[in-house]
Order: C-alpha cells, then sequence, then structure tokens
C-alpha cells in the first residue's frame, strides 16, 4: 500500500496492539488480532512508523516483557511479515519531527516514558495521520489534534 490513501482513512497502530496481536496468551490478543488483520485488505490504511517497530522489536525479544521471547532473527521476520502486508503503510520520520515534537512537549507536557507518545504523534501528524489504534487510551486521550481508537 502506498501513503496515497486518503489520510482521513489512515490509522497508526500502536505499539501495544502489535505486541497483543502476537502473544496468544493475552488477555487482549483476539481483539489486537482482529486490528492487525485488516491489515490483509487492500487500502485498510493501518499505519506503522519505525518507532512501532523497533518498539515491538525492543518488547516480544525481551523475556521481562513477554512470556516466550522471540529469536531476534524470529523478530525481524515477524516484523517483515506484518510490513509486507496490503493493507499496511510504513510511514516516514518526518523531516521537521523535532520541532513538532518539541511543541507538543511544550504543549502536553510529559515525563519519562511517555515522551514517546507524543514522538509518536509527531510522526502522526507529519503525515497527516490523526488517528490511533491502542489498549493505552490515556497515554493519548488528551491530545486534541488526534483521535483515539479502542481496538
Amino acid at each position: 500500500m502506498t501513503i496515497s490513501t486518503e489520510t482521513a482513512d489512515l490509522c497508526v497502530v500502536d505499539t501495544n496492539v502489535l505486541v497483543y496481536a502476537l502473544d496468544n496468551e493475552s488477555e487482549f490478543h483476539s481483539k489486537a488480532r482482529i486490528v492487525l488483520d485488516r491489515g490483509l485488505e487492500d487500502n485498510a490504511g493501518l499505519c506503522l512508523t519505525p518507532q512501532t517497530l523497533a518498539e515491538l522489536f525492543a518488547v516480544v525479544t525481551n523475556s521481562r516483557r513477554v512470556r516466550s521471547p522471540m529469536r531476534p532473527l524470529e523478530a525481524l521476520s515477524t516484523i517483515g511479515h506484518i510490513l509486507s502486508l496490503p493493507g499496511v503503510v510504513l510511514l516516514p520520520v518526518p523531516s521537521d519531527i523535532v520541532p513538532r515534537w518539541l511543541r507538543l512537549v511544550e504543549r502536553y507536557p510529559v515525563t519519562g516514558s511517555g515522551i514517546f507518545d507524543l514522538q509518536l504523534v509527531a510522526t502522526m501528524l507529519g503525515n497527516g495521520v490523526r488517528r490511533v489504534y491502542t489498549f493505552n487510551r490515556s497515554d493519548f486521550e488528551r491530545i486534541e489534534e488526534i483521535e483515539v481508537l479502542s481496538p
């Protein structure tokens, strides 16, 4: 799929949705799988970012984060498979991500790992994407520029 899809139809998939879609033992597995399986459809408009893919790799290969961690090559293969789905778009990192991200931090102050959510939003907005699927609604709900969807 190419980025030429109408941006109103595009929706970023947060890392937690991907992790749960891959974890058969998660209580959120079936809902997350429904979202990921939409990627099998042309023009599903599911968007990933380099950040979400790096976070996915970090989580699924870490025995402290998942019950059955993947080996690095297995994780890379899984990421390749997800990227090959016809309804999945890999968003580029916008050239103005740093100033965008800094403006978001000024408007929505965060601490700690909350900074990564704002970086994701900066990537979304830089690509004209305004919706995100996530199980962590509270991480994004206060950000007025986007719409938060629960799987």
